[in-house]
């Protein structure tokens, strides 16, 4: 009796965390273990990347065992968008601040929605925006600047 896949999406899914997970491995392997009561750089990656991987091989021999759906439409755009937006903000934190940033990061975010209309997104934006200044700069006190030497600030 030969195997089929019955549920492609967890049969990807699977896959998919299997690839992450055994790459986490694989990588914290290259640094000290340490122990659970004095946790070295190698022992985190190396747990979640167990825990990943686990998953992974749950979903792949779900994927024999269940009907379900078919993958769907996979949506390039979209992708691209919200990828950018968090390349963005990665590049504009250093130089612009946290507030153009985060304000780049949430628009181009949302402008990948099908849903996208500016009003409801720029005052998501502006409120996450404060929000977030109001968490990492005024309470937690990290040292990310809310505008900066780009802007003049």
């Amino acid at each position: 009796m030969a195997l089929s896949i019955r549920h492609p999406k967890d049969f990807w899914t699977g896959i998919i965390f299997l690839f992450f997970g055994l790459g986490a491995v694989i990588v914290a392997q290259n640094y000290p273990m340490g122990t659970a009561g004095r946790m070295g750089p190698a022992y985190f990656p190396t747990v979640l990347g167990g825990l990943l991987t686990l998953i992974g091989m749950v979903a792949v021999a779900r994927a024999f065992l269940h009907d379900g759906e078919a993958v769907g439409k996979f949506y390039v755009k979209e992708i691209v968008l919200i990828l950018a937006g968090v390349l963005l903000f990665g590049y504009l934190m250093r130089g612009a601040g946290l507030v153009p940033a985060t304000m780049v990061l949430l628009l181009m975010s949302a402008y990948a929605s099908p849903k996208f209309r500016w009003r409801e997104a720029l005052l998501l934006a502006i409120a996450l925006t404060i929000f977030a200044v109001a968490v990492f700069v005024k309470l937690l006190g990290l040292p990310m600047p809310a505008f900066g030497p780009w802007l003049g600030f």
